[in-house]
C-alpha cells in the first residue's frame, strides 16, 4: 500500500510538473499574441481614420497604405502561428485601391481577424500577462506586506485588508491559485485567442483556386514575355546587325577585286568596310545592352537607371535609394519598366519633364516613374504597358497606373525582392 501511494504520488508531481510547464509554454505564446493583438488595435485605428478620411476625398491618397500594414499585421500573426502549428502561408501581394479592397475576400477575412483580436486577443493577452504578476506579488505577500501603508495591504484583487499575518498568509494561497491557474487556465485561453488567426487568416478553398489560376497565367504572361524578347532581339539582329555585316563583306570582296585594278579605289573601299563594321559593331552593344545592361551588373540599379536617366530625350530627374543588391531578376525587371516607361514618355507624352522614383520598402520594391504630360495613357494590346504589367506580374508584381485626360501620368511597380 505504501509503494502504491508513493507511485500515486510521484505521477501526480509528473502531471502537475507536465501542467505547470505547459502553462507556461502557453503564457509565452498568450504573450506573443499580446505584441500583434497592439498592432492590431494601431492597425484597425488607421483603417477607421482612413475610412472616415475617404468620406472627404482625401483618404484615398492613403488606403494602398493602410492595406499594405493591415497586411503585415496580418503576415505577422501567420508566421506567429505557423511557429506552433500548421503553416499558414502569406497573403498575396495586397490589392492597391479601395474598390479592389472591397471585393477581395482575403481583406474581408483579414478585417474580421483584425477586429477580433484587437479586442479579444488583446484581452486575453493582458489577462495572460498578469497571471505571472499575480503569482509573483501574492506567493511573496507575507514577506513584504508589513512595509505598506495602514489600510493599503490587500491582494492583487484589492481585497480582503490585512492586519496580521495569518491573513498575509491567506492571501499568498491566492498566489497558489493564480499559479494553478497559468497551469489550466493559459492553455484554454491561448486556444481562444489563436483560434480566430487559424480560422480566418487560412485561405480558403476559393482563394487557393484563385491563387493557381493567377499564377497560372503569371506564368503564361511571363513564357510570352521571354518569347517576344526574343522576337525583338532576333529582328534587332537580323534587320540590323546581319545586314550591316553583310555589306561589310561586299565592300571587302569589291575592296580585294579593286586591288589589282585600282588601288586608290580600294582604299576608299576598305574606309566604308571599317565604317560599316563600326555601326554594325555598335549596333550589337545596343542589343546586348538591351538584354542586361553590363552597368547593372557590374555596378547598382541606380548606376544603370541613371544611364537610362542620361540617355532619355525628356529631362528626367531620378531618385534612387535601394540598399543593397535585389536580385538579379527583380533588377532587370526594374531596369526594363523604367526602360519602356521612359521610351513611352519619350514617344507619346509630350511631356516636359519626368521623375523616376525607386525605393525598397521591407520586402517590396516600388518602382514610380511620373511625368506632365497630357495623360490618357492605357493598357492596350500591344502597348508598352501591357507589356510593363505582364513583366511585373511574371514576378508576383503589380503594377498601379492612374493617367487622367491632361496629365499627369504615374505608373507605379511592385516588386518583391525578399527581406
Amino acid at each position: 500500500m505504501h509503494a502504491e501511494d508513493t507511485g500515486t504520488g510521484t505521477a501526480r508531481r509528473r502531471d502537475a510538473t507536465a501542467r505547470l510547464r505547459a502553462g507556461l509554454t502557453a503564457l509565452e505564446r498568450l504573450v506573443g499574441g499580446l505584441g500583434t493583438a497592439v498592432l492590431a488595435v494601431v492597425t484597425l485605428v488607421l483603417l477607421l481614420f482612413t475610412a472616415a478620411a475617404c468620406l472627404f476625398g482625401v483618404g484615398l491618397l492613403a488606403v494602398p497604405h493602410a492595406l499594405r500594414m493591415l497586411r503585415l499585421v496580418a503576415d505577422r500573426e501567420r508566421e506567429r502561428l505557423s511557429r506552433t502549428g500548421p503553416e499558414i502561408p502569406g497573403g498575396r501581394p495586397p490589392p492597391e485601391s479601395l474598390r479592389t479592397a472591397a471585393t477581395d475576400p482575403t481583406v474581408r477575412r483579414e478585417l474580421r481577424w483584425l477586429a477580433t483580436h484587437g479586442t479579444l486577443g488583446l484581452l486575453l493577452g493582458l489577462l495572460g500577462l498578469t497571471l505571472p504578476i499575480n503569482v509573483l506579488r501574492d506567493g511573496t505577500f507575507p514577506l513584504w506586506w508589513r512595509l505598506l501603508p495602514a489600510g493599503e495591504a490587500t491582494s492583487s484583487l484589492g481585497f480582503p485588508t490585512v492586519h496580521d499575518t495569518v491573513g498575509a498568509l491567506g492571501v499568498s494561497l491566492l498566489g497558489v491559485v493564480w499559479l494553478a491557474l497559468v497551469g489550466y487556465a493559459t492553455p484554454a485561453m491561448v486556444r481562444w485567442q489563436e483560434r480566430p488567426g487559424r480560422r480566418l487568416l487560412t485561405p480558403d478553398q476559393d482563394d487557393l483556386v484563385l491563387r493557381v489560376a493567377e499564377l497560372t497565367a503569371t506564368r503564361a504572361a511571363a513564357l510570352d514575355a521571354h518569347a517576344t524578347e526574343l522576337r525583338r532581339i532576333e529582328r534587332a539582329l537580323h534587320d540590323g546587325t546581319q545586314n550591316r555585316l553583310v555589306g561589310v563583306s561586299v565592300l571587302l570582296g569589291a575592296a580585294r577585286r579593286a586591288v589589282a585594278r585600282n588601288p586608290a579605289d580600294a582604299d576608299a573601299i576598305l574606309e566604308r568596310a571599317q565604317s560599316a563594321a563600326e555601326e554594325a559593331l555598335a549596333e550589337l552593344r545596343a542589343v546586348v545592352r538591351s538584354i542586361l545592361p553590363p552597368v547593372l551588373t557590374d555596378r547598382s540599379l541606380p548606376d544603370a537607371l541613371a544611364s537610362l536617366a542620361a540617355t532619355c530625350p525628356v529631362p528626367v530627374r531620378l531618385d534612387a535609394d535601394v540598399p543593397g543588391r535585389c536580385a538579379a531578376s527583380v533588377e532587370a525587371t526594374a531596369y526594363f519598366v523604367v526602360a519602356e516607361a521612359l521610351t513611352n514618355i519619350a514617344r507619346h507624352s509630350g511631356a516636359r519633364g519626368a521623375t523616376v522614383r525607386v525605393r525598397r520598402d521591407r520586402d517590396r520594391l516600388r518602382v514610380t516613374v511620373t511625368d506632365d504630360g497630357r495623360g490618357g495613357a492605357g493598357e492596350r494590346p500591344g502597348s508598352g504597358l501591357l507589356g510593363i504589367r505582364r513583366r511585373a506580374e511574371a514576378h508576383d508584381g503589380t503594377l498601379t497606373l492612374t493617367s487622367p485626360p491632361g496629365g499627369p501620368t504615374t505608373l507605379e511597380v511592385s516588386l518583391p525582392c525578399g527581406s
